[in-house]
């Protein structure tokens, strides 16, 4: 096992350590407008029901969208988007219809508003949950009330964002299953 010599790091540029999942794409509705924002900050907290929770900043067009709508759908894009990911965090929805920008398919949800996107490998539909955490910290608590994902692969190849504009893509597997319990990770 290699030691590692270390040094002082700045702790602003920490989240390259703890990324916490895909980047994924919010889809939002609100009185007939319609949004899509990147997002990076969001953590699995519950299985059961299934709560994410999801850091989207109040200066987000999406955040007004998604506080008064009380929904949104958390899409899960592949490695083959990656452009239109890096894009769609780079403009404002305030300016643009970013699903014609983008040349993204909006698909209507079955438990939300919100549409899905259809080239995403999968779409979660998601109504709030908790709103406790938004104003002081701009986090807000979803329950998963539906899911859509096809049954292959069954490990696509997402896209992670490490900071400073490097993603990295999941790759190879290590099949840990004989050495502890995956519900308990």
């Amino acid at each position: 096992m290699p030691c590692y010599r270390k040094r002082d790091f700045p702790v602003a540029e920490i989240r390259r350590f703890l990324e916490p999942g895909p980047v994924v794409l919010v889809s939002s509705a609100y009185k007939g407008e319609r949004n899509i924002m990147t997002m990076g900050w969001h953590t699995v907290m519950e299985f059961v029901p299934a709560l994410i929770g999801c850091l989207i900043s109040s200066g987000n067009h999406s955040y007004d969208l998604i506080n008064r709508s009380k929904e949104c759908v958390i899409n899960v894009p592949t490695v083959d988007l990656a452009r239109q990911v890096a894009g769609i965090g780079n403009c404002s929805g305030a300016e643009f219809d970013k699903f014609a920008k983008f040349k993204l398919t909006p698909q209507p949800a079955v438990e939300v508003k919100a549409p899905l996107i259809a080239e995403c490998y999968a779409n979660l539909e998601c109504k709030l949950a908790d709103a406790s955490l938004r104003d002081k910290y701009n986090f807000f608590i979803f329950e998963v009330v539906k899911a859509h994902a096809p049954r292959a692969p069954k490990y696509p190849k997402t896209i992670h964002y490490r900071g400073d504009g490097m993603f990295m893509v999941a790759g190879p597997s290590l099949n840990l299953r004989r050495l502890f319990r995956p519900g308990m990770l």
